[in-house]
């Protein structure tokens, strides 16, 4: 993945408590690094010699959001115009769980129509992620 033509922002629902916005970002930046580790820079070190872990090489801009901006974004993303452009969900669905093995059992049972997201991660092509998120303003 080009750095230069990469972009990656995430798009969580403004109307969430603070808390539930802060786990949201968390949970969907650690997935979102597992799918592309080449954009995690090397571990740098201070003028002190201390080792500071590699971070993302690129922003990652936290946009708002809602319930209804989540829902049509994710069905977009759906299609297969966006097929090249990795997609990490958080909804409902996987809040009210506290076991990976209970997430996995009960969204085999929910369909995607019945999930409410409360964030999105996307991360592609510099132009798809601007024509999809480029007019929406900051989380703040």
């Amino acid at each position: 993945m080009n750095e230069q033509s990469t972009k990656c922002v995430m798009i969580i629902d403004e109307n969430l408590p603070l808390g539930i916005i802060s786990n949201t970002v968390a949970i969907l930046g650690i997935t979102l690094g597992k799918h592309i580790p080449e954009l995690v820079g090397e571990d740098v070190f201070d003028a002190t010699g201390q080792s500071h872990l590699g971070i993302i090489k690129v922003p990652v801009p936290i946009l708002k959001g809602n319930k209804e901006i989540l829902k049509e974004l994710r069905e977009k993303l759906y299609t297969s115009a966006f097929e090249d452009i990795i997609v990490v969900d958080f909804s409902d669905v996987a809040k009210g769980c506290n076991i990976y093995s209970e997430y996995m059992q009960k969204a085999s049972t929910i369909s995607e129509t019945e999930h409410t997201y409360l964030g999105l991660a996307i991360c592609g092509n510099k132009k798809k992620i601007n024509k999809l998120t480029g007019s929406m303003p900051l989380l703040r």
